[in-house]
C-alpha cells in the first residue's frame, strides 16, 4: 500500500504562502502561491483555504506578506499602515475566532518592534510560531481524543476537520487518524455536508489518502444510521466556542447533536483552545456568516433549482452545550460544567 500523501493546507516557502486550492478537490490537487495580502484575503473568502485553524495561520502569513511592501520611516508609521491590512483580513469571514485571534497576535507582535525592519522580522516569526502551535495542538488533540474510541467503532463526522482545515493532522479527523494509527479498526460515516460538499469532496479524499475505510452518506441519512445503532460516536470540529460551551460549527452540526443525544450516542467536539472565545457568554452572541444563496441553488455552478428560487445560506449553526458530551482540546478533555472548566483551562489550570 502506498504511503499517505503528506497534506499541508498552508505552507510558507521561499518568501510566499503556498496553499492547496480546496475548491478544486477532489479531482485536482492544485497548489497556489500567494505573494500579496489581497490574494490571501481572496483565498479565505472563496474557501480556497478554509477551516478555522488554517484560516488563522493563512491570515498571519498574509500580514507577513503585506508588511514587506509597506514603506515606513518609523515603527509607529509601520503599525499605522499595518492596521488597514489587519482590518482587510478581519472582514474576510466573521465566525471563526481563530482568524481574529491570529490577527490580534500579529498586532501585538508589531508593537514590540523598534524599527520597521524589526517589525517585519517579528511578524514573520509570530506567524511561524502560530503555525507550530496549531500543528502541535492538532497532534495532542488526536492523541487525547483517540482514548475515547474503541477498536471496531463506527464513527460519524461532519464537514472537513482534517489536515486541509488545520496546520497539522486536523481536529476531529486527527482523533480518527490517531486511533487508526494505534491499530483500532474504525469505519467512518462521512456526511456530504451541503451546500459545498466539504465532506464528500475533502473528508472523503483525506480518508482515502490515509487508507481509512469510510462510507459517504447524505446529510439527511445521519438519523437513520444513528437510530439503528450503527454509530458509536459523532466527532465534529468547531469555529468558535463560547464561554459556556456552546459551539458554532458547520451548518447541520446542531441537528446531528440533537440526534446523537436522542439516540444515546456520544457527541464530541474537537477544537484547539484558540477556538474558545471567552468574551462571548453564550452561543447567542456568535456571529453567523451568511453566504451567497447561489451556493444552495447551484451545485458547482450548475443550477439545481428553478430560476428565481429564493434560498437561505447560513454557513454555521450553534449547538447548545447540553448536547455536547465533551470538548477535546490540546490542553485536555472538557466536560460539564463547561463554564467553570473552560475558564480553568483558559487560565492554564
Amino acid at each position: 500500500m502506498k504511503a499517505p500523501l503528506k497534506v499541508r493546507a498552508v505552507l510558507w516557502e521561499k518568501g510566499s504562502l503556498v496553499i492547496i486550492d480546496q475548491t478544486q478537490l477532489p479531482h485536482t490537487l492544485a497548489y497556489r502561491r500567494l505573494s500579496r495580502v489581497e490574494e490571501v484575503a481572496e483565498a479565505i473568502r472563496s474557501l480556497r483555504v478554509r477551516g478555522a485553524p488554517a484560516i488563522g495561520v493563512a491570515a498571519a502569513y498574509g500580514v507577513a506578506l503585506a508588511v514587506r511592501n509597506i514603506k515606513a520611516r518609523s515603527p509607529q508609521e509601520m503599525r499605522e499602515k499595518l492596521e488597514e491590512v489587519l482590518q482587510t483580513l478581519e472582514k474576510t469571514r466573521p465566525t471563526a475566532v481563530s482568524l481574529f485571534r491570529a490577527l490580534d497576535r500579529m498586532r501585538q507582535a508589531a508593537r514590540r518592534g523598534t524599527s520597521p525592519q524589526e517589525v517585519r522580522g517579528l511578524l514573520l516569526a509570530e506567524a511561524r510560531a502560530l503555525e507550530r502551535e496549531e500543528k502541535a495542538a492538532s497532534q495532542e488533540m488526536g492523541e487525547l481524543g483517540a482514548q475515547l474510541l474503541a477498536d471496531g467503532d463506527r464513527v460519524l463526522t461532519h464537514c472537513n476537520t482534517g489536515a486541509l482545515a488545520t496546520a497539522g493532522a486536523g481536529t476531529a479527523l486527527a482523533v480518527i487518524k490517531a486511533a487508526w494509527g494505534q491499530g483500532k479498526k474504525l469505519h467512518v460515516f462521512v456526511t456530504e455536508t451541503r451546500p459545498l460538499l466539504q465532506g464528500a469532496r475533502l473528508t472523503a479524499w483525506e480518508l482515502q489518502q490515509e487508507g481509512i475505510p469510510f462510507t459517504l452518506i447524505t446529510d439527511s441519512m445521519a438519523g437513520h444510521f444513528l437510530q439503528r445503532g450503527q454509530v458509536k460516536a459523532v466527532l465534529v470540529g468547531a469555529d468558535r466556542i463560547a464561554a459556556n460551551g456552546d459551539v458554532a460549527n458547520k451548518i447541520g452540526t446542531y441537528t446531528l447533536a440533537v440526534l446523537a443525544t436522542e439516540t444515546g450516542v456520544p457527541f464530541y467536539v474537537v477544537a484547539p483552545t484558540s477556538t474558545i472565545d471567552p468574551a462571548l457568554a453564550s452561543g447567542e452572541d456568535i456571529p453567523i456568516e451568511e453566504r451567497n444563496p447561489e451556493e444552495v441553488t447551484h451545485l458547482q455552478g450548475t443550477p439545481i433549482a428553478p430560476e428565481g428560487t429564493a434560498a437561505a445560506n447560513p454557513a454555521f449553526d450553534v449547538t447548545p452545550h447540553q448536547y455536547i458530551s465533551a470538548i477535546i482540546t490540546e490542553k485536555g478533555i472538557i466536560r460539564e460544567p463547561y463554564q467553570e472548566r473552560i475558564a480553568k483551562i483558559q487560565e492554564g489550570g
